[in-house]
């Protein structure tokens, strides 16, 4: 149902670190900053972007045709990047950092087209979180398929004209904390986890001048979809992101593609969790504006210069589903 309202690194681009993690240059934050990883835009100063999310089903539930045209979009559009909104690996992540047999089958044996042999910018969902959840930023992942880049649980992609400020919204949910399956090392305590988590991305955000600020989590804040609201990130994170000014929130959790505006702030949420399996019929309602929602597969691509931001939501045929553009003044960042 659709409602619309009102490398593999043979390929890696030029993407740089203080500390060279194969291609893509990372800087080494000093206490209490988060770790940044610099990609650049193109020549003329613009940017490319594909979102998808809830994904690793090793093909299965629309996986595999999901990919196949993130990779024929991604080829029209020069994609320059990759972001996953989490729940990576279904259903308890991975195993351990050596656990390759899960990773190809979902990620390296299913992302096969050239235009996607691109960095993948990873946050974690909570299915990553009931296995190794460390495994993910370990170096013996990236090894086996050097686009994947999980530098932290938390960190931020420099690209001049924007900032991705990637969250680790796992821990946020109260209510996991209540179930013995998580895997909390190097999270637990909680309050300070999330405290020190909280300060460090309001000091990026405050120091950003980039002109698009955007943050990507897993979980919902505002959503139409199953899920709904995240009530636990309605209470902590947002008021950090009205205050430092994020142009838009994006995550997956729910699966469905939606976009949501902010009915108090200049703030959109826009949902990218359709990478395999949907939830059809499955909605829920929320005080914000609905846009648009289409409650099957699909992804986001995303096209960044200094004065616009141009999205559109594809199906599994490719078809846009529904495109809007956002404007900024050039005079200011």
């Amino acid at each position: 149902m659709m409602m619309s309202c009102g490398w593999s690194s043979a390929m890696a681009p030029t993407a740089v670190l203080v500390v060279v993690v194969v291609g893509v240059m990372v800087a080494s934050p000093t206490v209490g900053e988060l770790a940044r990883v610099e990609h650049p835009t193109k020549e003329d100063g613009s940017l490319a972007v594909l979102v998808v999310g809830d994904w690793g089903r090793k093909g299965q539930y629309n996986q595999t045709l999901v990919a196949t045209q993130m990779g024929v979009i991604g080829e029209e559009l020069d994609a320059d990047f990759i972001l996953s909104t989490g729940d990576n690996f279904y259903n308890d992540g991975l195993t351990g950092d050596n656990d390759t047999a899960s990773f190809q089958e979902s990620f390296t044996n299913i992302y096969t087209a050239d235009s996607l042999q691109k960095p993948w910018y990873i946050v974690l969902g909570n299915h990553d979180y009931t296995g190794d959840a460390l495994a993910q930023q370990s170096s013996a992942i990236r090894a086996i398929d050097s686009r994947w880049t999980s530098v932290n649980k938390s960190f931020i992609v420099d690209s001049d004209i924007a900032e991705f400020f990637l969250v680790d919204t796992v821990p946020f949910v109260q209510k996991y904390w209540n179930e013995s399956k998580f895997d909390w090392r190097q999270v637990a305590p909680r309050d300070t986890y999330l405290s020190n988590l909280l300060a460090d991305l309001g000091d990026a955000m405050s120091q950003s001048n980039a002109t698009w600020k955007i943050v990507v989590g897993h979980h919902t804040i505002s959503s139409g979809c199953e899920h709904g609201n995240t009530t636990d990130l309605v209470a902590m994170l947002l008021p950090v992101l009205k205050t430092y000014g994020a142009d838009m929130y994006i995550n997956g959790h729910d699966h469905c593609l939606q976009r949501i505006t902010s009915i108090d702030s200049p703030l959109e949420f826009i949902t990218s969790g359709g990478g395999s399996r949907a939830w059809a019929g499955k909605f829920k309602q929320t005080s914000d504006k609905l846009e648009f929602i289409y409650d099957g597969q699909g992804f986001l691509s995303m096209q960044l210069t200094v004065a616009e931001a141009s999205f559109a939501f594809y199906d599994v045929t490719g078809a846009v589903l529904y495109s809007w553009q956002l404007t900024k003044s050039t005079s200011t960042n």
